[in-house]
């Protein structure tokens, strides 16, 4: 459907990117699950492991309409659609610059893997786009960002990092893991390359493991260069379970959003909590900028528990909420990042984060948020006993 730019995003999440049955008529796509198409005379030599399957192929549509960009490829995991999207943009003796708050996984990748390749790389200071300024080389070949960030909640402005780049004729690429393309398209912002854990908000229902990274034409190839050698592909049932969350990915995205502005006031008014980490509360740092970039401010959070309320003993209270390890369902859950997201940290690293061993990192779903401050309530009173 080359329309979608001019559909609702509701429209663009139902239509664009089915598979049409031709055959039945079926409401839905059907699923091709063959390993083996035909290739004498055939246009596209399809492919599981060249990620063009006609569900793979259809699925891309509908994330490159729902990023605004021109194409977009999925992989098996997030960190596929991470670590093959930067493989494919650097050889030996290239430099990355990497914004110091990042989730957990891309920071082990690239100080576990990048020194087998050659590449060099730095983290910044801070988020603040002049931080990346000053680490700039003449071998610096991407800027790398996350915004909301892995478990701080910190924004970067990704404007002022596009216009840096471009000045520089560096590569953007930025994980919108936290704010899914409901509220925020980076590529509006002049951001070249969008990527997803898609088993996150795209899936929605703690299901699916996928990942996803939307670009233009020129990028998307090249990117497929590298993917096709490292094999990340998604098999095609779960590419089919993928597109059927997409459909209601809108609805969720919104009402979770909802959700987690009351909830982020609740604990910032609640005597218990230390801190309070979410970019629509005014009393962020950065929510000026988070205003501007940001379509809605997300349905994640974060929160410092008081000393003496123990945070394994908070989360093993709760009721309703589940601990989990990871986030973005329609249920609500809670995890500690110091010993999930962030564990292949050090201590010295975490602290030099602001990743405390009280830091609660809350993936808020679609409940009542009543019942949600209810089993908070009760289960803080217990972890303080």
């Amino acid at each position: 459907m080359n329309k979608s730019k001019k559909l609702g995003i509701n429209s663009i999440c139902v239509h664009v990117g089915e598979v049409k049955d031709e055959q039945f008529k079926g409401a839905i796509s059907p699923i091709y699950m063959s390993t083996s198409y035909a290739f004498d005379g055939v246009d596209v030599k399809r492919y599981p492991r060249y990620l063009n399957t006609p569900n793979q192929e259809m699925l891309c549509k509908k994330i490159a309409a729902l990023e605004n960009t021109e194409d977009a490829l999925i992989f098996s995991s997030g960190m596929a659609a991470i670590s093959n999207a930067m493989l494919a943009f650097l050889k030996k003796g290239d430099h990355v610059i990497i914004q110091q708050v990042i989730y957990g996984g891309t920071y082990n990748f690239v100080v576990t893997e990048f020194e087998k390749y050659g590449i060099e790389y730095s983290f910044t200071e801070s988020d603040k786009a002049d931080d990346f300024k000053a680490l700039i080389r003449k071998n610096t070949k991407i800027l790398y960002i996350e915004t909301p960030s892995n478990p701080l909640l910190g924004i970067t402005d990704m404007k002022a990092i596009a216009d840096i780049a471009k000045d520089n004729n560096i590569i953007t690429m930025i994980d919108n893991t936290f704010a899914s393309p409901i509220n925020q398209n980076p590529g509006e912002f002049g951001i070249d390359i969008m990527l997803h854990s898609a088993t996150k908000y795209m899936g929605g229902h703690s299901d699916i493991s996928a990942g996803a990274v939307a670009a233009s034409k020129e990028h998307i190839a090249q990117i497929w260069k590298t993917a096709i050698n490292f094999g990340g592909n998604l098999s095609d049932q779960t590419v089919w379970f993928l597109e059927r969350s997409l459909k209601t990915m809108n609805l969720r995205v919104k009402e979770q959003t909802k959700n987690a502005q009351i909830m982020a006031e609740y604990f910032e008014n609640n005597a218990d909590i230390d801190r309070v980490y979410y970019p629509g509360l005014k009393s962020h740092p950065q929510y000026e900028i988070a205003k501007k970039q940001m379509k809605g401010f997300g349905a994640m959070l974060s929160f410092e528990l008081k000393e003496g309320i123990d945070a394994m003993k908070f989360q093993n209270s709760l009721e309703f909420i589940k601990p989990s390890m990871s986030l973005a369902g329609v249920e609500s859950t809670t995890v500690s990042p110091t010993q999930t997201t962030h564990a292949l940290l050090s201590e010295e690293e975490r602290l030099e984060r602001g990743i405390k061993a009280g830091l609660i990192r809350f993936s808020v779903g679609i409940e009542e948020t009543e019942d949600l401050i209810a089993d908070i309530e009760q289960a803080i009173l217990k972890a303080k006993k």
